[in-house]
């Protein structure tokens, strides 16, 4: 007959020496929690930069290729509605501190009676619509300050719009500037365009 080995009971001792090496080990599991917590969370925020930052570098690039398709044969677009413009400006910039107005444009059309601002968008919303037409009220502000007599007319483009957009745009008297392909296509107000 094998032999048993008695065994001893546990005392009030023992027990309180595990259940304090236990709260001990419990500890540690929460601290090392907290720190990998706290090493996600960095992360996270670092990984967000990095994407926004990519995000907002291929928004560009797309912006850069939407001006960079419209600003070289936009001129010659115009002259289907018998609007003749010698000058195309990308890129342009107004800043009079004196008078605080300042924008960008992102092309400007010019001859020595009219100008042309365009706003160029990859998407275009209804508020990067009123943006613009903000910005033709300022430039005609800044004409009026400066004695300039020429009268401006505004046009918006983007690759995605909505129908809703569109119409807006047309209904505010600007031009509404499309792509098809690899061309784009003007459309004019339903009435006369709007001039600033």
């Amino acid at each position: 007959m094998p032999e048993t080995q008695a065994t001893n009971p546990p005392t009030f001792d023992s027990v309180w020496a595990d259940i304090k090496e236990s709260r001990k080990e419990m500890r540690e599991i929460r601290e090392s929690l907290k720190e990998t917590e706290r090493i996600l969370k960095e992360d996270s925020h670092r990984l967000k930069e990095e994407l926004n930052v990519k995000i907002g570098a291929l928004t560009n690039l797309f912006g850069d290729l939407t001006e960079g398709m419209v600003a070289p044969k936009i001129c010659e677009k115009f002259e289907e509605f018998g609007l003749y413009f010698p000058k195309a400006h990308p890129n342009s910039r107004l800043n009079d501190k004196v008078n605080n107005i300042s924008f960008e444009v992102d092309i400007m059309l010019e001859n020595g009676k009219k100008a042309m601002l365009i706003e160029v968008k990859t998407k275009l919303t209804i508020d990067r619509i009123n943006y613009h037409l903000n910005r033709l009220e300022k430039m005609r502000k800044y004409a009026d300050l400066n004695d300039d007599k020429r009268t401006f007319l505004g046009a918006v483009a983007g690759i995605v719009v909505t129908d809703e957009a569109k119409k807006y745009a047309l209904s505010q008297g600007l031009y509404f500037i499309e792509y098809a392909g690899e061309t784009f296509y003007i459309t004019a107000p339903k009435d006369e365009p709007k001039e600033w």
